[in-house]
């Protein structure tokens, strides 16, 4: 991908919501939930534009108050739980293709994210630009105790707990291989390219950009927004 590329960040924010009701709108150090992720992508480098997709007007009002743009609502074939980050982001790329505005790639920044910063924005997009691949998703180091060679499996289905062994029967986490997980994922840049004519989010070639644990955290259950009020203070301070 050429420095000289278009690119379109999208911020997904349904109305509905079945862990936190009006979740994107929760509050988190005195604003809204989305706010957060639109004040990253605001500080970064190297978006051309920065909308909200959503199906709710109050959302639209409030993301156009915090500086990102709501151009449509979201038609009600893509505005329930069921609509993908795929369907989100074709919606949009159809939207601005039929008014003659194309973009080369997405950024796709979920608003349950709030700790991600615009520099990490801007150092996965450069990576996007100096790579080259199909997709870059962001990811997060996975705990050694939760890799492969830490997992057991229930034998037989008796009420007794009876466990096999870990695969490798590796104990000691220097020997563990470090393995990655998807981290919401915070940042997902993909080109419009996969998205339109091969009909794909993760193309063949897929980068990873590795982010902190905190800047990672995923907002998806009301546990998740306690803590990440409780780590409030920390996220500011880095």
């Amino acid at each position: 991908m050429k420095s000289t590329s278009r690119i379109l960040a999208i911020i997904p924010a349904r109305g509905g919501s079945k862990g936190i009701p009006r979740k994107n709108l929760a509050e988190l150090g005195g604003r809204p939930l989305i706010a957060w992720t639109i004040a990253a992508a605001r500080t970064s480098l190297g978006l051309n534009r920065i909308i909200v997709s959503t199906d709710d007007a109050d959302i639209a009002a409030i993301a156009k108050e915090y500086g990102a743009e709501a151009p449509f609502l979201r038609p009600a074939d893509i505005a329930g739980d069921t609509a993908s980050a795929h369907d989100v982001i074709r919606h949009a790329l159809d939207y601005f293709n039929a008014a003659q505005e194309q973009y080369d790639a997405v950024a796709y920044l979920q608003p349950t994210s709030p700790f991600r910063r615009g520099d990490q924005i801007s150092e996965a997009l450069a990576l996007f630009s100096q790579l080259s691949p199909d997709t870059l998703v962001s990811v997060v180091p996975v705990s050694h105790n939760m890799g492969p060679g830490s997992l057991m499996r229930r034998v037989g289905n008796d009420k007794a707990l009876f466990l096999e062994p870990p695969e490798g029967q590796t104990f000691r986490r220097q020997e563990k291989e470090v393995l990655f997980a998807r981290n919401g994922p915070a940042i997902l840049i993909v080109s419009a390219t996969d998205v339109l004519i091969k009909n794909k989010l993760y193309g063949e070639r897929i980068a990873g950009y590795t982010m902190d644990h905190l800047s990672s955290l995923d907002i998806d259950e009301p546990l998740d927004l306690e803590i990440a009020r409780c780590l409030l203070p920390l996220a500011m301070h880095t």
